[in-house]
């Protein structure tokens, strides 16, 4: 992988945080990394400014058309659905490109 096939952005998380195999849940300020792996695009988490990855939970998804980086972090900035009065963290579990 070259710096240049993988893209970064930031963002904060919502209360429920993005889920990671890992680590669990995180939350607050994190940097999205997404880059293409074999027909797949991966995509891990960090907190900002950390120096540790973490893999997002049911990464790496297949590449459809329509698949980038950015409806990925669309999808980490979506809440999670509400249970028993908790937001659930997110992962790629439900992501949909379309």
């Amino acid at each position: 992988m070259t710096p240049n096939d993988e893209q970064r952005s930031t963002f904060t998380s919502t209360v429920g945080g993005v889920m990671t195999d890992e680590a669990g849940a995180i939350t607050g300020d994190l940097e999205l990394a997404t880059h293409h792996e074999d027909s797949c695009l991966r995509a891990r988490v960090r907190y900002a400014e950390a120096t540790e990855w973490y893999t997002v939970s049911d990464s790496p998804i297949s590449e459809e058309s329509e698949t980038s980086h950015e409806k990925i972090a669309e999808h980490l900035k979506t809440p999670g659905p509400v249970v028993s009065g908790n937001e659930e963290a997110v992962s790629l579990r439900d992501f949909s490109a379309s």
